[in-house]
């Protein structure tokens, strides 16, 4: 396939089937600095059906960059490099990717015009460093970026292609679209559609759901047409990623439906979501379906539900109240707990719980209620009750249902998975 490049003349490519990525940057290796480069990179790439293989983090060092790209080269198709494209001395992409691949770096007059109209359109002068940008290997293919002064190149070894794009990710990801949208998707894999499906699981650790799970979908990743399964956990939740390809999206989306409902009857009530819809999307949607309106009665998570429920669009709907007692007292003169009933029981219990959770729903005068009181840390736990110990409570019907669970880790860590399981409790009682 070919195609014209800026100056007229061309260059010659194959179907792209792999591909790595490497972000450059000395400060991606520091906590100052996240790279979400790649992960829009990979998510654009897969829904062309080029699949990303490997992805790697190198920091501003020839020698490094050097080795991680021969190697990648060596082993796919398509390698993507994000970063160091930019005019310091500690900018070594373009320079060590005309090095590995034998190439003359050479001035293009027509790029250095480009970033110097930039600088001149906000009343400034181009900086004689900018001009760096205006290196382009032998045989590359500059690629316009809009939003920056670095543009983006491509360039073709053999049968390889080695795409450079500049790290900020408003400038990448416009780069990147136009060429999923034209080049690359003429490269891509023919007959290839990408369908995905998430199913989000709660109450069951990840080697449970693993336990149950895989012997189900393990039967499809040797299939003729595959579905390949990947689990993810997370803080209160395990995610099944399921992905497939197929000729057309009906027929993709057709053998996902079948593996998700196998995997929904063996994992059965656990499966809180089989579209990617969060928690408290879920819960929001079924108190809109039955009518009814929420009240929240918070201790240890501090209005962390709250929070959560009303993060959602239209939560006005459904959610009605929140309130944090926080002491002893407040539960009291706020809610109306028994005095006598937290002496007896500690405010740290079912019971406790329970009468929060009925107070607040006659405060509010709602259908529904929720109630959350533990212990987070790192001081106030016993030997019967140790820290991470939460009690939760829903009021629906007219008794309400109560449930105690013991959380590991920070203090942030047992208020998410406090509210993860107090929204989860909510949801198995409107259903």
């Amino acid at each position: 396939m070919v195609f014209p490049t800026m100056a007229g003349m061309s260059v010659q490519a194959h179907s792209l089937a792999t591909a790595e990525v490497i972000a450059v940057g000395s400060e991606l290796l520091t906590s100052l600095r996240i790279d979400t480069n790649s992960l829009f990179i990979t998510d654009r790439l897969e829904s062309i059906g080029i699949k990303v293989v490997a992805k790697a983090v190198v920091g501003d060092d020839g020698p490094s960059l050097s080795t991680l790209f021969q190697q990648a080269l060596d082993r796919v198709d398509l390698v993507v490099l994000t970063g160091g494209l930019g005019p310091t001395d500690d900018d070594l992409t373009r320079a060590v990717v005309a090095e590995v691949l034998g190439r003359h770096c050479r001035e293009d007059l027509g790029i250095i015009e480009k970033i110097q109209r930039r600088f001149n359109a906000r009343g400034l002068k181009m900086p004689e460093i900018n001009r760096r940008q205006g290196l382009v290997p032998d045989g590359a293919v500059a690629l316009d970026n809009p939003n920056g002064t670095a543009p983006g190149l491509w360039l073709e070894h053999g049968n390889k292609v080695v795409l450079l794009l500049p790290g900020p990710p408003n400038e990448l990801k416009t780069i990147l679209q136009a060429l999923i949208e034209g080049r690359l998707l003429s490269l891509a894999p023919s007959n290839f559609h990408l369908c995905r499906r998430i199913l989000r699981i709660t109450g069951r650790t990840e080697s449970n759901v693993e336990e149950i799970a895989q012997p189900v979908y393990s039967l499809w990743k040797n299939h003729a047409t595959p579905v390949y399964t990947t689990i993810l956990a997370s803080l209160g939740q395990i995610e099944l990623h399921l992905t497939t390809s197929a000729e057309t999206l009906t027929v993709g989306a057709e053998r996902l439906e079948i593996l998700t409902k196998e995997l929904v009857a063996v994992l059965g009530h656990s499966v809180f979501s089989t579209d990617g819809s969060t928690l408290e999307e879920i819960v929001g949607n079924k108190l809109v379906e039955r009518g009814h309106r929420l009240a929240v009665a918070e201790s240890c998570t501090g209005g962390l539900l709250a929070s959560r429920l009303t993060d959602t669009p239209g939560s006005s709907r459904y959610f009605d109240l929140g309130v944090v007692t926080y002491s002893n007292q407040a539960k009291n003169n706020y809610l109306g707990v028994s005095p006598d009933l937290i002496v007896t029981e500690g405010a740290v219990s079912e019971l406790v719980a329970r009468e929060m959770a009925l107070c607040a729903r006659t405060k509010a005068d709602v259908h529904a209620a929720v109630a959350i009181t533990g212990i987070l840390g790192p001081g106030g736990g016993t030997t019967q009750k140790p820290v991470g110990t939460v009690a939760i409570a829903v009021a629906v019907s007219p008794e309400p249902v109560s449930r105690t669970f013991h959380f590991l880790g920070l203090r942030s860590d047992i208020k998410f998975q406090a509210t993860q399981a107090a929204l989860d409790l909510l949801r198995r009682e409107l259903e």
